[in-house]
Formats: structure tokens, sequence, C-alpha cells
């Protein structure tokens, strides 16, 4: 039953859902790149670096433990290795630019995403 449905679907109903699934990606990408700015701000008051080779170990260990496929381990993990980088790098240019006598500085993490974006 479940498979005469998906053969009566198009491919413009499965590109529409692939936009629409792309889409909520970008929110979540966006909420994890404002947690990991957050984490940065806390790494640079207590003097901490940014790199964390042990924590980004147990994140690809925890997202390539949770995956049930269809995309293999190693694809999740280069997945993930690149989302790491990427919040890495955010993190660096809050931790470098977003402090005001100790406290972090308010920014808008899409202004500054999109800001990024146009340098690249």
């Amino acid at each position: 039953m479940n498979e005469a449905k998906t053969s009566e679907k198009t491919m413009d109903d499965w590109r529409c859902r692939i936009d629409e699934i792309d889409l909520h990606l970008v929110k979540l990408f966006n909420e994890r790149t404002q947690c990991a700015i957050e984490i940065g701000h806390i790494k640079k008051r207590l003097g901490l670096e940014i790199y964390s080779p042990t924590r980004e170990a147990q994140v690809i260990a925890n997202v390539t433990n949770a995956n049930h496929g269809p995309l293999d381990g190693e694809a999740i993990r280069r997945l993930f290795e690149r989302v790491i980088d990427e919040a890495r790098r955010i993190e660096r240019v809050h931790a470098d630019n977003g402090t005001d006598g100790g406290k972090p500085k308010e920014t808008d993490p899409l202004a500054l995403i999109e800001e990024l974006s146009e340098k690249e």
C-alpha cells in the first residue's frame, strides 16, 4: 500500500518535498550555528580553544551511531565534518569580534552568515 502511494508521486512532488526539507535543514543549521556561537563566547570567557577534537569526535560518533540510512556512516561523517568546520569558523569570527567588555556582543547570526557567504 505504501509502495503504491510512493509510485503515484511525480518528480515535481518529490522536488517539492526536497525543497521543504531543504528549508527545514537551513533553519536547523542556523539554530545549531547559534548554539555554536554561544559556546564560542563561553570558550572565550573561559580561555578555551575553539577547536575541541574530543568534542568533535563525540559529535561524529553520536550522529553516525544514530544513522539508519539510506546514507551510510561515512556519508554522515563527511556531512557533519563540514557542519562542524563551518560552526568552528563562525565561532572564531564571533569570538574574535563579539565581545564588549567581557560580555558577548548581541549579533544577528543570520546577517553574519549572509555577510560571510557574500565574501566567499
